[in-house]
């Protein structure tokens, strides 16, 4: 029986590997490569079948993926820093007419039956994994092309980011979820869901997990102690989640978006193992699964549910982006609505826990699966012929902040010294309010340092100032409305790590100490971090220019 099941995951991995080298030198993604591994050994061949025994163990590949989908691409800190901003807007207004379009080939709300007969739920969950964005691949196309650090990057970012997660809480609280119909209070007990999940996920990445596994490693001398606490509690969280009514893979999610707040030398640290052990055998194994269940029965599916499947959700995913990024008036509409339409890891897996669960069909499933590598073969390109032809007026509103999820991804090298700005000038604990208001303020900035004889007082922000001049407390001086500040950062640490802490404190400004005398050196910004990625693209584009001159 054990042979049974490691001949087949042994041909899996070797053949998935060695078809990702040979289909890379060709540009192709990786994901294509294993799904194609699971077609030619499964209905190519028949040299592996999809048995029980291997679909457990396969299984286990799912929640590993969704950890890491959740670990690098949910946001959750920059996600509800973003909540009051346009991008925050553009990508709701972007998602819902998404999901519409998308629901209206997979049921029957709005008169337009193909003849899928999912009950709403399964409706609404496959809905969503059509209107999926894909952070990665958006990132990854962005980042080889050269355009992550230029403010068209930024932009697309932050939009993906929020549209993607997003689209995550639908599906996962639809995938497994019984409902049978659309009422308001249906929709308001899912909306209760996600947003409950959001605060969670907000808590246990900014206040619970990060210092519970730096405690940890200081107190328990184990090797390989914070590999182990991750797997266990990866699968923990599958139970827990499992036994609240929703599917495994929604617990995956949280638990890796839950230890996405993990400073930059803890990752390092505790990651490598996880994602040796992901890319190496349960990513490869996992679509290679896919590929064991694709067949060419979606030939015969009748043409208005093909024509349906392909166009419709297509049409009003690019629609619906463009009327976002368009009404919510950020420029650029075209590129941002293209960074919108890439798609890449989640929404395979998605589909093959809906095939699993019996919510679709393998005819359906297969269509699918030849749609989901249409957008990963040719995305990218749209992309960057998209991003190559916008120009942004001088006047363009970046966004407000930069998510954390963006500095792993574009500031990875990046130290906090690098962005330090040790000129600035800062007002004293008897500022008077009125006089800060008239002179210290600045455009796009809310939170400011109080700095007494060389040592930070406190931070104040400019809501609790207006607050004060329209009760006339003209009088009332800063030490009145500054809060004690108990964030800091080093020099010498990764700008990220600083990024982090300023977005769970949903702050805006740090101070920086010397780590040895605990010296105040100056201060971060949110919009010196923004300042900074674009000084980095100009100073990148003038050195290419330069070797382009040279004879």
């Amino acid at each position: 029986m054990l042979l049974d099941v490691l001949l087949p995951i042994g041909l899996l991995i070797v053949v998935a590997k060695l078809l990702e080298g040979a289909l890379g030198r060709f540009g192709l993604s990786s994901i294509i490569a294993f799904t194609l591994t699971g077609v030619l050994l499964g209905p190519a061949t028949g040299l592996v079948e999809p048995t029980h025994d291997l679909q457990l163990f396969l299984e286990i590949g799912i929640f590993v993926l969704f950890f890491i989908v959740g670990l690098d691409e949910i946001d959750v800190p920059g996600f509800v820093v973003t909540i009051r901003g346009r991008y925050f807007a553009a990508a709701i207004i972007s998602v819902v007419i998404s999901l519409l379009a998308a629901l209206a080939v997979t049921s029957d709300l709005f008169g337009l039956d193909l003849g899928l007969g999912l009950e709403f739920n399964e409706a609404l969950a496959l809905a969503g994994v059509l209107s999926l964005s894909s952070l990665g691949l958006a990132a990854k196309v962005l980042s080889d092309s050269g355009t992550l650090k230029q403010p068209i990057g930024l932009k697309i970012f932050t939009i993906v980011i929020i549209a993607e997660i997003a689209s995550l809480l639908v599906v996962g609280f639809t995938v497994g979820e019984t409902l049978p119909s659309v009422t308001a209070l249906s929709v308001l007990a899912l909306l209760g869901k996600m947003a409950g999940f959001v605060i969670l996920a907000w808590l246990l990445s900014a206040k619970v997990l990060p210092v519970a596994i730096v405690g940890l490693q200081r107190l328990v001398n184990v090797p390989q102690l914070s590999f182990g606490l991750l797997i266990g509690g990866l699968f923990l969280m599958v139970v827990g989640a499992e036994k609240m009514g929703l599917h495994g893979t929604i617990g995956a999610l949280l638990f890796g978006a839950a230890l996405s707040g993990l400073s930059q030398g803890v990752r390092n640290d505790i990651m490598p193992g996880m994602r040796s052990a992901s890319e190496g055998l349960f990513v490869p194994l996992f679509f290679a699964s896919a590929g064991l269940y694709f067949d060419l029965s979606f030939i015969d599916l009748p043409a208005s549910t093909v024509a349906g499947l392909v166009l419709v959700p297509l049409v009003g995913k690019f629609a619906g982006a463009f009327i976002g990024t368009y009404v919510t008036r950020i420029d650029a509409p075209f590129a941002l609505a293209t960074g919108l339409m890439s798609k890449g890891v989640a929404e395979i897996a998605f589909l093959l826990v809906l095939l699993e669960g019996g919510v679709i069909d393998e005819d359906v499933f297969s269509l699918l699966v030849v749609i989901m590598f249409g957008y990963i073969l040719f995305m990218p390109a749209v992309i960057n012929f998209a991003v190559r032809r916008t120009v942004l007026s001088e006047r363009s509103p970046l966004p407000a902040s930069v998510t954390p999820a963006f500095a792993r991804y574009a500031l990875q090298d990046v130290q906090v010294s690098s962005v330090l700005d040790s000129t600035r000038e800062y007002p004293g604990p008897d500022t008077s309010v009125a006089e800060f208001m008239e002179s210290w303020t600045a455009p796009h900035q809310h939170d400011y340092l109080v700095v007494d004889g060389g040592e930070v007082t406190g931070i104040v922000t400019t809501t609790g100032h207006r607050s004060l001049r329209r009760r006339s407390r003209a009088a009332a001086s800063l030490r009145d409305v500054l809060r004690p500040n108990t964030l800091v950062a080093w020099p010498d640490e990764p700008i990220q790590d600083a990024l982090e802490r300023m977005t769970n404190a949903s702050q805006s400004v740090i101070p920086v100490l010397d780590r040895e005398s605990g010296q105040f050196l100056g201060s971060v910004t949110s919009h010196d971090v923004i300042d900074l990625v674009v000084l980095m693209n100009e100073i990148e584009a003038e050195l290419e220019q330069m070797e382009t001159e040279e004879p």
